[in-house]
């Protein structure tokens, strides 16, 4: 029994050494995207953290429980504020309301008529879908009546992408965002005699040097457009980041956009298949005078990414 009570213990402090390590060392800026991987996963430190807290009170070790509060104390530091907004313009909910979702729909996903039966539930003005394949793109005929004006550059290689508004657009294009082409949509659209600017991007995956590097490039072109952009914008799509990596952050900083999430929580999006490590990967960016009335994540639609359903209106 004193064996056992041992080796419990053991693992406790394992645990306790592990999650200190990671906390600690993901919390400085990294280029390196070995290091910025597990920058992601802060939720799951905090919620670890707290339960190595309360478990080392319960068995009254002190040392341990002062050295978990300090590591609770870093984790919160990363998570708690996005559960308040400091904006005041959120609080305004002046113009006209509009209704957006951007989902990764998932290449390989066939179930259609998931997405079909949230976007009839959900009622959204702007749908925004990335790894539209040609396959997917010949399903959503259906919703062509509903949503009249579209735009899509399908790809085989997971990185297509569409809209679909029940709003006029004024102009949609895409450009194929460096290094890799990928899609990136730009749409324009005038709502209450002010011009909004709809950006949605999917950059590549981080899980090499290369793709770590290609999807910092892609989210610095991303950047690039919206500072040249004249009136209000709304950045979204999955980002393949946290808010919690120097790639994100400075595109905030270059952009002077703000995240959505702002006094709506961390939202994890994605893997779906795996609730437990669910990060928040995608990501609605807005502007200045853009109120941001709720944002949530919606029903599943057989992707490993939930989708985000922003409710929103344009100030004058």
């Amino acid at each position: 029994m004193l064996g056992n009570r041992l080796t419990l213990f053991g693992l406790l402090q394992a645990a306790a050494v592990v999650t200190l390590v990671f906390s600690m060392v993901t919390s400085v800026p990294s280029l390196h995207h070995h290091i910025e991987l597990f920058s992601h996963f802060r939720l799951q430190y905090l919620a670890v953290s707290v339960l190595l807290l309360l478990v080392f009170a319960a068995l009254r070790k002190p040392a341990y429980s002062i050295v978990m509060v300090g590591v609770v104390a870093l984790n919160a530091g990363f998570v708690s504020p996005w559960y308040f907004s400091d904006t005041a313009v959120d609080a305004a909910g002046n113009g006209t309301s509009i209704r957006l979702m951007t989902a990764n729909v998932r290449a390989r996903n066939h179930q259609y008529d998931r997405l079909r039966q949230i976007i009839d539930d959900e009622q959204p003005d702007i749908v925004f879908l990335q790894e539209v394949s040609p396959q997917w793109l010949a399903a959503l005929e259906s919703i062509q009546e509903d949503y009249p004006f579209d735009y899509a550059e399908p790809r085989h290689n997971n990185f297509g992408i569409a809209i679909y508004s029940r709003l006029p657009l004024d102009a949609v294009t895409h450009v194929d965002s460096p290094p890799l082409d990928y899609p990136t949509i730009i749409a324009t659209m005038t709502v209450d005699g002010s011009r909004l600017t709809l950006i949605n991007t999917h950059p590549m995956i981080p899980l090499d040097q290369p793709g770590f590097e290609a999807r910092n490039q892609q989210l610095e072109s991303i950047a690039a457009i919206v500072a040249a952009v004249q009136g209000n914008v709304v950045l979204s799509g999955d980002f393949n980041t946290t808010m919690w990596s120097p790639a994100y952050q400075q595109l905030e900083k270059e952009t002077g956009l703000r995240n959505a999430r702002q006094g709506n929580g961390i939202l994890p999006t994605w893997p779906t298949f795996m609730p437990f490590a669910m990060i928040p990967i995608d990501h609605t960016l807005v502007s200045e005078k853009i109120s941001v009335v709720d944002l949530r994540t919606g029903a599943s639609l057989g992707s490993d990414h939930l989708p985000l359903i922003l409710d929103f209106s344009v100030g004058p």
